[in-house]
C-alpha cells in the first residue's frame, strides 16, 4: 500500500514547504517513487524546486474539480507515494471536499498520513482541531518547526488536549532548525536538497547534510515502507 502524505498547517509561514521538500527528498533517498501535488497555486515553491526531479502537478484544492483530479491521480499512480503540499488556505477546501478523498481511501488501497506543521500560535492548534474532525480515522502527526524554538517552547500545543488526541494515533515530532542562509538558497534558487548539497560551498553543505540527517531520523520514526 502506497500512502498519501498530506503536509498541512492551515496557515502560511509555519514551514509546510520545507517539510514537503524534506519528505520528497527522504523518499527519493530511500528509493521510493513519489508524485508531488502542489496546491499552493499562488506561490508554488515546492513545485518550482522539485517539478523536474519527480513527477509533479499543481492542483487547486479550493474547488471540487481539484479534489476530483487529486483522487484520479492517486488512482492512476498507484505505484507511487503521493506527497501533497498544502496551501495556507487549505482548511477551507478540506472542510468542503476532504471527504472526497477520505471516503475513497479503501477503494484506492491507500492510507492517508498527515504531517501537520505548527508554530507557537494558538491558531495552529485550532486549525488542527478542525482538520482532525474532517479527516477522522486517518493518521495525523504534528511537526513542531524548530525554526520557531526548542521543543519545550511549544507550550500551548504540548499541554493541550489536542496533543493527547494526536498521540493516540500518531506522534508529536520535532523538525530541526536549518540555518536561514542555507534554506534561503533552496527557496531563492529553486533547488532540490540533493542539488543544493552538490553545489553549495562546503560549510553550507555541511549544515544542509546535518539537517537532512535530522529529517531522516524524524521520518524514520513514522514512515514504515
Amino acid at each position: 500500500m502506497n500512502p498519501i502524505y498530506m503536509i498541512g498547517g492551515g496557515k502560511g509561514g509555519v514551514g509546510k514547504s520545507i517539510v514537503s521538500m524534506a519528505l520528497v527528498d527522504y523518499l527519493c533517498e530511500i528509493g521510493k517513487d513519489c508524485y508531488l501535488i502542489e496546491t499552493d497555486t499562488s506561490n508554488p515553491d515546492v513545485f518550482k524546486s522539485y517539478g523536474e526531479a519527480v513527477p509533479a502537478q499543481i492542483l487547486n484544492l479550493d474547488k471540487a474539480n481539484g479534489w476530483i483530479d487529486l483522487v484520479n491521480l492517486c488512482d492512476e499512480h498507484g505505484d507511487k507515494a503521493i506527497v501533497i503540499n498544502g496551501a495556507a488556505r487549505s482548511n477551507d477546501g478540506v472542510s468542503k471536499y476532504g471527504e472526497n478523498l477520505r471516503g475513497v481511501l479503501k477503494d484506492l488501497d491507500r492510507s492517508l498520513i498527515t504531517f501537520w506543521t505548527i508554530n507557537m500560535q494558538r491558531d495552529s492548534v485550532e486549525l488542527l482541531k478542525q482538520y482532525m474532525e474532517v479527516m477522522q480515522g486517518t493518521t495525523i502527526h504534528v511537526v513542531r518547526n524548530g525554526v520557531f524554538g526548542d521543543e519545550d517552547e511549544f507550550a500551548l500545543y504540548n499541554s493541550s488536549g489536542i496533543r493527547k488526541a494526536i498521540e493516540k494515533q500518531g506522534k508529536s515530532l520535532m523538525l530541526g532548525e536549518l540555518a536561514e542562509r542555507v534554506s534561503r538558497v533552496l527557496y531563492n534558487d529553486r533547488k532540490t536538497i540533493a542539488q543544493a548539497i552538490a553545489e553549495m560551498p562546503i560549510g553550507n553543505k555541511a549544515e544542509l547534510l546535518r539537517w537532512r540527517g535530522e529529517c531522516k531520523k524524524m521520518f524514520d520514526l513514522v514512515i514504515k515502507l
